[in-house]
């Protein structure tokens, strides 16, 4: 009977540690203490007190009280056992401190990076305000005020401060003009995790998920917990301000074409604006579905520092397109001739180009230093001078267009020419036609051609040079593939003389686009406007003295970009800055050389979104506050020792009515 109550108390303390193993602990090395429970069993079982027998006569009935007696008092005993068992394993539990949690507590984030995107499609209204606004109050709001954690957005990074020290930054958060791809933004938000913690990894990407090129994906990580915020916007409705461009050029008047996209539903009569600085020079209306184009005119001589604008609810950074017609600079061009050059007078005319036409025996040297473009034209021999002269001109950024000579001096030539990297071999006298155009070439690529013409009337040569090494690009060939005329970097080399006796090219209408585009690809003028965020370049006809630097500035901002300076021009490059889209002033010191225009990417003014449903490794949220009410409840931490104390006093009060009531 004994040991049958030992299995029942035992079968009773499995139980009870099977609801222990569902806690954790914060001291479970106290637990060891639970061991001191079979002290009082094994008393319980060996019951050191002995009983002596006493004889007596007939004892009938007190022998059955006796029994009934015994039944209740081993009862009473174990009852009493159990209490006192159940009364210490509650004070040895409660002072282990014992606690539950969800079950994936253990790995709760302790390392936290926000990726906050403030990509301009942000600035789509949401059922509460801007998305990017609303997003940074419910992130001061919900998020844990004083936490450590590392907030990142497309343009800045605040490692290892808290939502109450970024108050301010957050509220005062600038839309990124560059926007991350999806997949640059995970590298710069995972590199900046404790590469030393040992601590479970917690990012919180929040953004709108617009549809990119490349979607986001997230790659199985099981050290880092990637939690997605969707921020969705009430609608998507967006009209865009996309392009402009010069359609007519005349002396009096240019046209301007600009382009309209519609992202929505159609819109009816939308008012364009045209300022001139603050002056409104032309007003327009306009409506349409998807796309429409817009002419306007302005005087060809003035200076334009334009400003189209529409008014319009959805996005607004696309709601303004900046653009300049500044007053073109004259291209420089020398002819160095032993040729007739009347034909490239007419092509470098007065109103684009300053032509300067000399014979070989009679050039300045100190010309070639203020040219943008030289044409050697039919030289017969080029002195070493002139050779170490063009040599310095071609390092220096200028031009240099050579026509050949029947009677050229090869080696002369190719004395020159080893420079860039191709020699001439011995002069072929045979016909031939040049038969192929490369409409990819720069010099053929925009603006000369509507389409590519197949069927057109062969110019041909009656003699030509073989070049032994042809590293150029090749822009036009003659029917078996050979150049006739070829690209090595800033150098344009024909390989037959053009005088009419030697070829008809002269009569080819291909004969101005070719000449012009060679020349003014010497001094890239400005365009209208360019695009923040890609490289740009153009060069600024100016002569800088020594340390000179230029600088380009407007209200808002001012910096110097990448420049490099040749002898009359500086040639320009911009990428990341300007941050912001105006009208900004070139300057060398304090004098305006000329204006330029910055235009935000039009990328994001389709407002199309990504499907995350079929995303892996991610959880998805719909909004900040239900991710961190999520979050809070996933780390929420029950302490139990208040529960085991009450056990205990339970137990040592049910102790004590078995010892004073149970008979």
């Amino acid at each position: 009977m004994n040991f049958k109550i030992f299995l029942l108390i035992l079968h009773a303390i499995i139980i009870f540690d099977k609801h222990i193993l569902g806690m954790q602990f914060k001291h479970p090395e106290l637990l060891y203490a639970l061991f001191l429970l079979l002290i009082p069993i094994i008393i319980h079982l060996f019951q050191l007190r002995r009983f002596k027998k006493e004889a007596f006569t007939n004892v009938a009935i007190l022998k059955t009280v006796s029994q009934q007696t015994r039944k209740s008092s081993q009862i009473k005993k174990w009852l009493t056992l159990l209490t006192r068992l159940l009364l210490l394993a509650c004070i040895i539990i409660a002072f282990a401190q014992p606690y539950t949690a969800n079950k994936n507590s253990v790995q709760t984030a302790k390392d936290t990076v926000i990726f906050l995107d403030n990509s301009f499609s942000l600035q789509q209204k949401g059922p509460q305000g801007d998305l990017l606004k609303r997003a940074v109050q419910d992130l001061i709001s919900e998020a844990d005020f004083d936490k450590t954690l590392t907030l990142v957005t497309h343009n800045a990074v605040f490692k290892n401060t808290s939502i109450k020290a970024l108050k301010k930054e957050l509220l005062q958060l600038p839309y990124a003009s560059n926007p991350l791809s999806y997949k640059a933004a995970l590298l710069k938000s995972k590199s900046l995790f404790n590469a030393t913690s040992t601590q479970h990894k917690q990012l919180i990407f929040i953004s709108d998920f617009q549809q990119m090129k490349e979607p986001f994906t997230a790659e199985a990580d099981s050290t880092t917990q990637v939690n997605l915020v969707r921020l969705k916007p009430a609608n998507t409705n967006n009209i865009a301000l996309d392009s402009v461009f010069i359609s007519k050029n005349s002396p009096s008047q240019t046209e301007l074409t600009l382009t309209l996209k519609n992202f929505g539903v159609p819109v009816e009569n939308l008012s364009i604006a045209l300022h001139n600085n603050d002056k409104l020079i032309a007003k327009s209306a306009v409506s349409f579905t998807e796309q429409a184009k817009v002419q306007f005119t302005v005087p060809s001589k003035d200076i334009i520092n334009g400003t189209f604008s529409i008014e319009d609810t959805g996005l607004q950074f696309d709601n303004t397109l900046y653009f300049n017609i500044n007053t073109p600079s004259k291209v420089s061009v020398l002819s160095i001739s032993e040729g007739d050059d009347q034909y490239l007078s007419k092509i470098y005319s007065e109103d684009e180009f300053k032509f300067t036409s000399v014979s070989a025996n009679q050039l300045d040297y100190n010309l070639i230093e203020n040219q943008n473009t030289i044409v050697l034209n039919e030289l017969k021999d080029i002195p070493a001078n002139l050779i170490n002269s063009l040599k310095s001109f071609t390092d220096q950024g200028g031009n240099l267009i050579i026509i050949p000579s029947e009677q050229s001096n090869i080696n002369a030539y190719n004395t020159l020419l080893i420079n860039y990297n191709t020699k001439f071999e011995s002069l072929i006298k045979s016909e031939k036609r040049i038969t192929t155009i490369n409409y990819a070439h720069p010099i053929y690529k925009s603006d000369v051609f509507e389409k590519q013409v197949k069927n057109f009337q062969y110019p041909k040569v009656n003699q030509y040079f073989n070049l032994s090494q042809n590293t150029g690009s090749i822009a036009l060939s003659f029917e078996d593939s050979k150049p006739f005329l070829s690209q090595f970097s800033n150098v344009f080399l024909f390989t037959s003389p053009i005088n009419t006796e030697a070829s008809n090219f002269k009569s080819w209408a291909l004969i101005v686009p070719s000449f012009y585009k060679m020349a003014m690809s010497s001094l890239q003028h400005p365009k209208l406007y360019y695009t923040i965020g890609t490289q740009n370049s153009f060069d600024v006809d100016v002569s800088l003295h020594q340390d000179d630097i230029i600088s380009i500035k407007n209200e808002q901002e001012q910096f110097i970009p990448r420049q490099h300076y040749f002898n009359n021009k500086v040639s320009v490059i911009t990428k990341e800055r300007p941050e912001s889209a105006g009208i900004f002033n070139i300057e060398n010191k304090l004098n305006t050389i000329k204006n330029i225009s910055f235009n935000y990417n039009r990328n994001e003014s389709n407002l199309v979104y990504q499907e995350l449903s079929t995303l892996k490794n991610v959880t998805i949220s719909d909004s900040i506050p239900s991710l961190f009410d999520t979050l809070k409840s996933n780390t929420k931490i029950n302490e139990l020792w208040k529960w085991f104390t009450i056990f205990a006093l339970a137990f040592l009060i049910i102790e004590m009515l078995i010892l004073k009531f149970f008979k």
